[in-house]
């Protein structure tokens, strides 16, 4: 007898549109579907805490809220797209392993030097490369932006912070010279006879920015064909934001002269914060809108120049067992995710205690004078703080932490960490003079008060201020799975004490001998006479 048929109508609501979604997917396209959907699936569990820290940062940061919308318009993206994925024969490709054993060593090399944003950007590529292998070259072609566009996922942009408080501080003043209002400006401090301002992390405008970038890399791919008209659009895209943040501050400063601080605040957060930005963003579209040269019914992508493509079809040949990819890819992820394990166990032996450093000409003297000033080391195993005088009343602070190891939550040169903390009373003005292999920082508290805080960085035999170099030799050490400490040495000094705190630093570590002496004194954990 045949086999019973099921009346779709009579299945419940759920499975009934179930079955219409797979009658409209190819046959020959369920196979390579339900492979990529298991590889995305595993792929999410194995890398779920990366997953999970970019959701958090979606929901919570008013700066990445906008990506909340980027897998809707993924989806959009590719539903643009059916008409002519369905012309494309997926295929097995073996290139595309490469692909995702590049992505898991940059978020080895993430894990390593702790660096969230490149484990969150290899968690992303580890899907394309996924998708790339298991649909193949021409099927990739067809959805290069959508691919692409996933990059958006990925929370960034408050590595731009400083230097957009910078420029917009600086564009603030010349609108203020133009209008006629005078004004001092002091690193991001401005004084003007209404009050006293700082260009904050909140008012850089990098949330607005960002936004922009990822809004207009859509509207220049759906909307126009022409690349020098996306490439002028992308540049309108990052110019419009940054002016009108800088207008922005601008007329906060200008309105605090005539109705008060308090009044132009409040006049900020409303009117700029809900409108203002908003009009922006419809300026540059309007203005872009007469240059569109996509029409309305103009498809996305064109199968047939992808199926005539000698170079896609040569690469299309390259083709793995479907088993073998999925293998090669589960294979790839033990590797590392065991490469990262094994790593995280290194850690290596510390001092019972630190040594305060004896520095000739200079003496211990209370904490407590001056300004309150308290560098962070978050995760640090051993510190030590102290304050040094000389005969004329000069002081200068020294702030040191040791780590047996570099790890989430354990970062020398992690956002926060050092001579600025997150979320204290000082604020960074400017970056200050030069120093022999250190990172020089000019903070400043209501007061106003300046200091100067020099930070050197050492891992085994580099001592250096840059942070990159540091997670750099963090790296090296975790890949070759060295057991070496790192250490970071902070010195400081307030502004007002006669001397340029410059000076008063440069005097302090030349009387306290050559910098990997101070490094290593301290370490030992031995205190010694004077030098």
């Amino acid at each position: 007898m045949p086999p019973e048929t099921v009346n779709p109508a009579d299945l419940p609501p759920l499975q009934r549109l179930i079955v219409r979604l797979i009658d409209r997917v190819p046959v020959f396209w369920r196979g390579p579907l339900l492979r990529l959907t298991l590889a995305w699936v595993v792929l999410f569990v194995l890398f779920l805490p990366d997953w999970r820290a970019m959701a958090w940062q979606w929901w919570d940061s008013s700066t990445y809220n906008h990506i909340l919308m980027v897998p809707a318009i993924l989806v959009w993206l590719v539903s643009q797209r059916t008409t002519a994925l369905a012309r494309l024969q997926p295929s097995t490709w073996w290139p595309g392993l490469l692909v995702c054993a590049g992505a898991l060593f940059v978020w080895l090399l993430g894990e390593f030097a702790g660096l969230a944003m490149a484990q969150q950007l290899a968690a992303v590529v580890l899907l394309q490369g996924s998708a790339l292998t298991v649909l193949g070259p021409q099927v990739a072609a067809a959805l290069l932006f959508p691919l692409g566009y996933m990059v958006f996922l990925v929370p960034f942009g408050d590595e731009l912070i400083p230097t957009l408080q910078t420029v917009t501080a600086r564009l603030t003043m010349a609108f203020l010279a133009i209008s006629q209002v005078p004004a001092t400006i002091d690193g991001v401090f401005i004084t003007t006879s209404g009050g006293y301002f700082e260009v904050a992390e909140a008012c850089s405008g990098v949330k607005f920015l960002i936004a922009m970038i990822a809004y207009g890399t859509l509207v220049a791919n759906v909307c126009f064909r022409r690349w020098p008209r996306r490439a002028a659009f992308m540049a309108a895209a990052v110019a419009v934001p940054i002016l009108a943040n800088g207008l922005r501050a601008w007329g906060t400063i200008w309105i605090a002269g005539w109705y008060g601080i308090a009044f132009a605040s409040g006049f900020d957060h409303v009117f700029y914060g809900w409108f203002f930005f908003a009009f922006v963003m419809a300026l540059v579209m309007a203005v872009g809108w007469r240059y569109f040269d996509r029409a309305i019914d103009d498809p996305m992508v064109d199968p047939t120049a992808i199926l005539a493509s000698p170079l896609l079809d040569r690469l299309a040949a390259l083709r793995i067992g479907n088993g073998a990819a999925l293998g090669a890819l589960a294979g790839l992820c033990a590797l590392f995710l065991g490469w990262a394990a094994l790593a995280e166990r290194l850690a290596a032996p510390l001092p019972a205690d630190l040594a305060l450093p004896q520095v000739r000409g200079w003496s211990m003297v209370a904490l407590g004078s001056g300004a309150e000033w308290m560098p962070l080391h978050g995760g640090a195993d051993r510190r030590l703080r102290a304050r040094y005088g000389d005969t004329a009343g000069h002081v200068v602070d020294l702030s040191f932490a040791l780590y047996d190891r570099q790890t989430d939550g354990k970062e020398a040169g992690g956002f926060g960490q050092g001579a600025l903390p997150l979320g204290s009373h000082w604020a960074w003005e400017r970056a200050g003079p030069d120093f022999a292999f250190g990172k020089s920082d000019v903070i400043q508290a209501p007061g106003p008060v300046h200091r100067l805080a020099v930070t050197w960085y050492r891992d085994g035999g580099v001592i250096t201020g840059s942070n990159l170099r540091l997670k750099l030799a963090n790296m090296l050490d975790r890949l070759l799975l060295r057991r070496r400490a790192t250490a970071t040495l902070i010195l400081s000094a307030q502004d007002g004490q006669g001397p340029a705190p410059a000076d008063l630093i440069e005097r302090f570590r030349s009387a306290g001998g050559p910098l990997p002496a101070w490094f290593d004194h301290i370490a030992s954990g031995q205190n010694q006479g004077a030098r």
